[in-house]
């Protein structure tokens, strides 16, 4: 049912690559990609992962290095199944951006207790292993439940 899924944070550089890949290593029959809601606006579009992030993945397998930044658009929302965000406000978000979108628009932490994962840019090495490691609990729900 949800062969496409789309994991948005704020900046496409942290949080939702690092989702992003966990899910493809998970669900490697699913197509799973990133965006962030503000990328264009912050000055990100075509960005690496924030470095701390590549090399806090490397614990878990993963790596992040070839990802490149890209803006949510309502022509990806349109696109993929599922939409998965970080926070309970990119909900909203992700609604002022494509309206018809708020039907298959979950928080990524829905089967973690609904938790918010919070965001770990240029902050230090812990809070990136913090949000990490939920990233990486909440992926391993999603997986279960996909």
């Amino acid at each position: 049912m949800f062969n496409k899924i789309l994991v948005v944070c704020v900046g496409n550089i942290c949080r939702s690559p690092s989702g992003e890949r966990i899910l493809q290593k998970k669900l490697p029959s699913k197509h799973i990609a990133s965006a962030g809601i503000a990328t264009q606006k912050s000055g990100l579009v075509g960005k690496s992962a924030d470095a701390m992030a590549c090399e806090v993945m490397q614990q878990y397998g993963v790596d992040l290095y070839d990802h490149k930044a890209q803006q949510l658009t309502p022509e990806l929302c349109h696109e993929y199944d599922l939409i998965l965000v970080m926070e309970k406000g990119h909900i909203e978000a992700v609604t002022n951006i494509a309206p018809e979108a708020r039907g298959k628009t979950m928080l990524f932490g829905q089967w973690i207790g609904q938790r918010d994962i919070p965001d770990p840019y240029r902050q230090s090495r812990e809070a990136f292993e913090h949000s990490l490691t939920l990233v990486d609990k909440a992926a391993q729900a999603w997986a279960a439940k996909l």
